[in-house]
């Protein structure tokens, strides 16, 4: 019997020691795994802050160059300076470009940082699942512990587990192994999480950087424009001026008698409540300048003496969003057939809500016809186009079902067709009365 308990509890020491061993060599090879994997985040983490100094640096820049423009905008009533305008706009938004490409350079950074992580977590727990097994395998060999139970029922052996800190040391060890895996799986999902939304972000900045890039071809355009048609003499610019000018406040009047004729019978219970907010704003920098209805300048600015929509004074280039969820129900651009006159680059959207806008002036327009459309997303950039006196984005509201894309023969442009949003005039609405209380 004595020779039995001697010969178990040699097994017993032996298997206990080779599991302590095991921990022991995977604790050093994890520890291993993530030396190298630290250094290899921070080397990323150091690229992806010099990339963020970069950001802020040009941050500063294209300020600096906000400034300019917006006084260059305020003064362009010579061809000099109309000239000087399109300049200053374009050395703003090449920066913009710049800082979305280093956007998305520091962003690659991050998800391959993030990448390297989740190689890491898999690795750790690969190595503690490959010991953990190991140990135990090794454990319950025999008589499916039988062996450590015997031993650690042994009283002869209680001082060489007072050594081991007694066995409850040795269950612990399993236990913060288990531990240590479940915690590197949760980092794991976590990680993987982090990368699907940086992937997000990347596709974003992505899209933002091609529509700033259209948007630096639409000012080098204008100018080239500008310049043809005026032949660089500011006495034919002026002239040009009070050309167009004359033909907007006819094209203005011709529009209003038409729309004046339309009949529509509105459904109150159709629209949403005023005051309710069901529509954000086409903008994150909220500066009206220009309200709805007979303000004091629209009866410097309009025939009808009235102003239909509400104007938001916002940089060439700024990103313009989705009031709400809907469907473009129409795109287009009045200038390809008379310059000047209208809304120029626009989008017709019709919300799930019963309210529609027209988006006017955009330089760019990033969506197209029969296309979905979520709230707050970014369907194009604002501009200077059509009859503009300053950069802004333009915004008119409807009874959705009233308001609809047309093309007719235009009088004041002869011989042109015009395409673009039309409604009774009783079917236009406020806007204000459906955005948030500024």
């Amino acid at each position: 019997m004595k020779t039995n308990n001697s010969s178990t509890c040699k097994k017993g020491i032996h298997l206990l020691g080779s599991a302590l061993a095991i921990f022991v060599l995977v604790g050093l090879t994890v520890l291993g795994k993530s030396a190298n994997a630290d250094v290899n985040v921070a080397d990323l983490q150091k690229q992806i802050d010099d990339k963020n100094q970069k950001i802020q640096a040009l941050n500063v820049e294209i300020a600096k160059y906000q400034s300019l423009a917006s006084e260059a905008n305020q003064q362009s009533s010579t061809l000099k300076q109309v000239i000087n305008s399109l300049e200053k706009d374009r050395q703003k938004l090449t920066l913009e470009t710049k800082k979305i490409q280093t956007q998305i350079d520091a962003t690659n950074l991050s998800i391959k940082q993030l990448n390297s992580k989740i190689t890491d977590s898999k690795s750790k727990i690969s190595i503690l699942q490959d010991g953990l097994e190991k140990s135990l395998r090794e454990i319950s060999q025999n008589d499916n512990f039988h062996v450590v139970v015997t031993l650690l029922n042994d009283k002869s052996f209680s001082d060489f587990f007072g050594r081991l800190d007694d066995q409850a040391q040795f269950n612990n060890s399993i236990k913060d192994k288990v531990t240590s895996i479940l915690n590197e799986k949760k980092k794991l999902e976590d990680n993987k999480t982090a990368v699907e939304k940086t992937k997000k972000e990347l596709a974003d900045l992505k899209t933002q950087l091609d529509g700033k890039k259209k948007v630096v071809e639409y000012t080098k355009t204008e100018q080239q424009k500008i310049l043809v048609d005026t032949k660089s003499q500011e006495k034919t610019y002026q002239t040009l001026v009070a050309d167009r000018t004359a033909q907007k406040n006819a094209f203005e009047q011709e529009v209003f008698l038409y729309e004046s004729k339309l009949k529509f019978n509105a459904d109150p219970n159709a629209l949403p409540v005023p005051g309710s907010s069901p529509l954000g704003w086409p903008v994150d920098d909220v500066r009206i300048t220009q309200y709805f209805g007979r303000t004091v300048g629209a009866k410097k600015l309009y025939v009808s003496g009235s102003h239909n929509g509400v104007d938001f004074g916002v940089p060439i280039g700024t990103p313009v969003k989705a009031l709400a969820s809907g469907v473009v129900a129409g795109a287009g651009d009045t200038d390809l057939d008379c310059r000047r006159v209208s809304f120029g680059r626009w989008i017709l959207i019709k919300f799930n809500n019963g309210l529609a806008a027209t988006y006017g002036h955009l330089s760019v327009i990033g969506v197209k016809t029969g296309d979905s459309v979520q709230a707050g997303q970014v369907i194009g950039y604002s501009g200077n186009t059509g009859y503009s006196t300053g950069p802004h984005v333009h915004i008119s509201a409807y009874v959705s079902t009233a308001v609809n894309v047309m093309t007719r023969p235009s009088a004041s442009c002869p011989g042109k067709n015009l395409t673009m949003p039309v409604s009774p005039i009783d079917a236009y609405l406020d806007p204000m009365l459906y955005w948030p209380k500024i």
